[in-house]
């Protein structure tokens, strides 16, 4: 399966490097416009199923590059952000973000979602779609969190268990097969 993932459009909360996770925040203009430049950039690209996180930042983003193929977008709640729980609305900086992302160390928070909790979420769904749709090119619309868990299920966690730096801008993509 050829998998393509986008991280969703800039909303308000990205402009103040506020932690969102599953707080539901809508696009900004800025992330309009750079849904349409990703639409744009992915517009030769044969997608054959289209999934979404169901919060709306990243369902206006897929709408958006939906434009292109005219697919039924399926939501998918495992495809949410991390629950940052506590830490929701935080400043990127104002508590250990590095050690929420240490996989190994398997830190227990709170309310905050545990991030070996978070992975399994994410790769119980790309177990799931690899399984059905196998020859498929297949368009995710989610979030950098979701990101950082299928750049590890495609290459496993890091030796130095260094997940956290790895933040795609907004509208990003990436492409794998798996």
């Amino acid at each position: 399966m050829k998998l393509y993932i986008v991280r969703h459009g800039e909303t308000p909360w990205n402009e103040l490097t506020k932690i969102q996770g599953h707080m539901d925040i809508p696009l900004n203009s800025t992330g309009l416009s750079q849904a349409a430049i990703t639409r744009d950039l992915l517009k030769d690209i044969k997608i054959d199923r289209i999934f979404s996180s169901p919060l709306k930042r990243a369902k206006m983003t897929a709408d958006v590059i939906n434009e292109n193929y005219g697919l039924q977008i399926i939501c998918d709640d495992r495809l949410k952000e991390r629950d940052y729980g506590e830490f929701t609305g935080f400043l990127r900086g104002t508590y250990d973000y590095k050690g929420m992302w240490k996989y190994r160390e398997n830190n227990t928070y709170k309310l905050a979602e545990n991030v070996q909790v978070f992975f399994k979420r994410i790769y119980d769904f790309l177990d799931e779609i690899k399984a059905k749709y196998p020859d498929d090119n297949v368009l995710v619309v989610a979030h950098a969190g979701v990101m950082k868990a299928v750049e590890c299920y495609a290459h496993g966690i890091l030796p130095d268990d260094e997940i956290g730096p790895f933040v795609p801008k907004n509208c990003s993509y990436l492409e794998y097969d798996i």
